[in-house]
């Protein structure tokens, strides 16, 4: 016998979790179902002997920002850490030249103007750019528009592909042009030392989710929808999909009928990223005091920047990403060799006799079979409205929603929670507070 409900919710993240929660609280019969053994999706906090955020770290700006009003309901602890957003500056960051010197105060200085010139340059050259350019393209343009010599160039081409990598764990030739159209911080950024999962674990209270349940098949039609597990069938009148681009895309998970052009189209155009962060813990700390220490030249090609996590629990701890090709060739190495790998280059700028660490982490997104890597991008061709255009709805009864499908701000906890609540209210027919899933009165309409 198939388990009827009223709104079917696919994936315990903040999208779904979002979505759910302000669909029970408006009175509808709501049942999540997660494939992991746990809540939170890429949400994920690793917790032992030291809490550590391996998916999601940053809210990217508290300005305006639903989450950080969430995490502030929920009594979430933040710290301020801007630079989850590849900035040049504003905040103290250590630069390290190709020879493996630190950069003067007056040098880190000009450097970060020319990456603001060029920013400024780069506006109306994306804006003018043909679909089919890519990032890098775009770049190259800007920078023969300064007229810089060769080596002043060179710096700053460097950092925009490192930019593309760590913003969205591309190399800048795959990006769209317009892929980094979002790359706007509105107000600090805060990081969680109690781990991010707490903001997942708050939206799941009271809410029927049924983990371990991996939906194979939805089965879709104006008169509504059905969905299988692979032990369970369950009808309802609507179902709010929040899997990953690279689950859509992976074939495990199936619509009937398929999804029609206006939403595979734009799915087609977009691609799970490779991007994953390792974590290095020291008995001591021996680098520069700051936010950041940054690498330029060849020797920085896989790991050029490095983030000071010490500040969060008071363990010295540098945080590192693995983006892109480098991402891709770690794929196979142990723990252990990529430590190796990243301490090669640490004791270029700080010497032979610095520790060795005493414990490491590395994330392994790409081999997650529930996400296929951490977030998506724009590959060429592609436009930035793909992400809205791959919530359209569908008979009244489909809808998707995640960190993908929301154009302002996507490959974020803010586009997963905004994307949860569109589709809530798409499947209510009404527009409903957002903050109704956190608090207030579950009757308020948005204002």
């Amino acid at each position: 016998m198939q388990a009827r409900t009223d709104v079917i919710v696919v994936g315990a993240g903040v999208a779904g979790l979002t979505a759910a929660k302000l669909l029970a609280r408006a009175g509808r019969s709501v049942v999540v179902l997660e494939a992991r053994d746990r809540i939170g999706g890429r949400v994920y906090t690793e917790r032992g002997t030291h809490t550590t955020d391996l998916g999601a770290s940053w809210i990217h700006g508290v300005t305006d920002c639903p989450v950080a009003d969430a995490a502030e309901a929920f009594g979430m602890r933040m710290v301020e850490f801007t630079v989850g957003g590849y900035q040049p500056d504003s905040r103290p960051i250590a630069y390290y030249s190709p020879h493996g010197t630190r950069l003067t105060d007056r040098e880190a200085a000009a450097f970060a103007a020319d990456v603001h010139t060029l920013d400024d340059v780069l506006v109306e050259i994306i804006a003018a750019s043909d679909p089919l350019a890519s990032y890098r393209e775009v770049t190259e343009a800007a920078l023969a528009a300064t007229g810089w010599d060769q080596a002043r160039r060179e710096r700053i081409r460097e950092y925009f592909t490192h930019r593309a990598q760590e913003q969205y764990g591309v190399e800048a030739s795959h990006l769209a042009a317009h892929g980094l159209d979002d790359d706007q911080i509105l107000g600090d950024e805060v990081v969680f030392p109690g781990g991010y999962d707490r903001l997942p674990s708050r939206l799941a209270e009271g809410l029927d989710v049924r983990l371990g349940s991996p939906v194979r098949t939805v089965s879709w039609s104006p008169a509504g929808v059905t969905i299988h597990t692979d032990s369970e069938a369950f009808e309802a009148g609507a179902v709010v999909v929040t899997v990953p681009v690279g689950v859509l895309q992976s074939g495990d998970l199936t619509f009937d009928p398929p999804l029609p052009a206006e939403v595979a189209d734009p799915l087609s155009r977009l691609r799970m990223n490779a991007f994953e962060k390792v974590f290095l813990r020291f008995p001591t700390r021996f680098w520069d005091a700051g936010y950041a220490v940054r690498q330029q030249g060849d020797a920085g090609r896989w790991w050029h920047s490095w983030y000071d996590l010490t500040r969060l629990h008071g363990t010295p701890t540098l945080l590192t990403f693995a983006a892109g090709d480098a991402a891709r060739e770690i794929r196979s190495w142990s723990d252990e060799d990529v430590a190796r790998s990243v301490m090669t280059q640490l004791r270029r700028l700080y010497g032979a006799s610095i520790p060795e660490p005493v414990a490491v982490t590395v994330t392994r997104w790409q081999d997650d079979p529930y996400s296929r890597g951490s977030y998506a991008y724009m590959t060429r061709g592609s436009s930035t409205s793909d992400h809205d255009d791959l919530a359209t709805p569908l008979a009244g009864v489909l809808h998707l929603a995640g960190e993908a499908t929301w154009t302002d701000d996507p490959a974020t906890v803010v586009a997963a929670m905004c994307s949860g609540h569109r589709a809530a209210c798409r499947v209510l027919g009404e527009d409903i507070a957002l903050e109704n899933a956190w608090g207030g009165d579950p009757a308020a309409r948005k204002s």
